[in-house]
């Protein structure tokens, strides 16, 4: 596995499990252009972009479609890494619709793909360390042991779990550390990270489960100012939005504006709160994020009744069902999604 350098124009690069791919499908995955999943994608040639289109269907809430894409990469390949990330979306894509138990089924098949095959850093014996380190097609399986432990983290939260989240993300923390240390390496697992941390911070408040974080480090082409929270949740959410602002990724923006949003709620900034959801609500509808519309707009719906959001929460639900992606209910069990 290869890591291609794909669009963005900012300090890091679209982190790609292949050298050639379709760079019309690198930038609707993982750049400026997340909508154009809605309206038509190049035809698939290889496992990689299977992986890619099943992406971009993801982020516009095209489940059933997402799977089919899922299901013929994983056809076409036996790389441990590739099929790992498969998994991982698969459990990205079952926990949007809040099948927690069933996504750490899929993120737990990710983390066996590639977490028996990582080396120790600092074992004596281990002489090719300094190889693996160096080598392009190992950062690929680090990056993807990061997906599925913060995959792992999340589906923890989703079965009430947080002390084994935090557990797991420390995990995650420390495999960045020794295996990707380069701040401007692995955008995209840095700012899950930072999604996960913040997520676990609001389901446990004051558990000190989630300590603050770090202060980013010196990234070519990136200004960040640190946070000043002093609130675990949103000094992790805020982190993330700086990551995500010199990414190339849309959809990891909006995202990120988002979690500041629920946040910054949740710790009595309402104000803000507003104005970013009401930021949030717009962009979803310009680049057709429909799972992250749903999201905003139960978050509108909590912080004012009035503004709308539930009416738009229930017609997202509505077209998410119609492409595949059923949203778990109280009186659901692990049945499928």
């Amino acid at each position: 596995m290869a890591v291609a350098a794909g669009p963005g124009g900012t300090g890091y690069s679209a982190a790609v499990p292949v050298l050639e791919v379709n760079s019309l499908l690198v930038d609707t995955a993982f750049g400026a252009d997340p909508g154009r999943a809605a309206t038509g994608l190049p035809v698939a040639r290889t496992a990689p972009e299977s992986w890619l289109r099943a992406v971009s269907l993801g982020g516009i809430g095209h489940y059933a479609a997402a799977r089919v894409e899922l299901r013929r990469a994983r056809a076409s390949t036996t790389d441990p890494v590739l099929r790992s990330l498969t998994h991982s979306l698969e459990g990205s894509l079952l926990r949007q619709l809040g099948w927690h138990a069933r996504a750490a089924a899929a993120d737990g098949r990710a983390a066996a793909l590639v977490l028996p095959a990582t080396p120790a850093v600092g074992r004596a014996e281990d002489v090719s360390n300094v190889t693996w380190l160096t080598s392009k097609a190992n950062t690929a399986r680090a990056e993807a042991v990061c997906d599925a432990l913060t995959g792992l983290a999340a589906d923890a939260l989703g079965t009430a779990r947080p002390g084994l989240a935090a557990r797991l993300l420390h995990r995650c923390r420390t495999h960045l550390e020794q295996h990707l240390a380069d701040p401007g390496t692995a955008w995209r697992q840095r700012i899950r990270l930072h999604w996960v941390s913040a997520e676990t911070a609001l389901c446990a408040p004051g558990a000190g489960l989630i300590a603050l974080p770090e202060p980013i480090g010196p990234v070519p082409g990136v200004a960040h100012t640190p946070s000043t929270a002093t609130d675990p949740a949103l000094a992790h959410a805020e982190t993330a939005l700086a990551l995500a602002e010199n990414s190339p990724s849309v959809r990891h923006r909006v995202k990120s504006r988002l979690l500041v949003a629920a946040a910054g709620a949740a710790g009595g900034d309402l104000d803000r709160s507003r104005a970013l959801a009401t930021e949030v609500a717009g962009e979803t509808a310009e680049f057709e994020l429909l799972p992250l519309r749903w999201a905003c707009a139960m978050l509108r719906a909590g912080i004012d009744p009035e503004s709308g959001g539930a009416a738009e929460a229930f017609e997202c639900e509505r077209l998410l069902a119609f492409r595949g992606g059923r949203l778990r209910s109280a009186s659901d069990t692990l049945g499928h999604p």
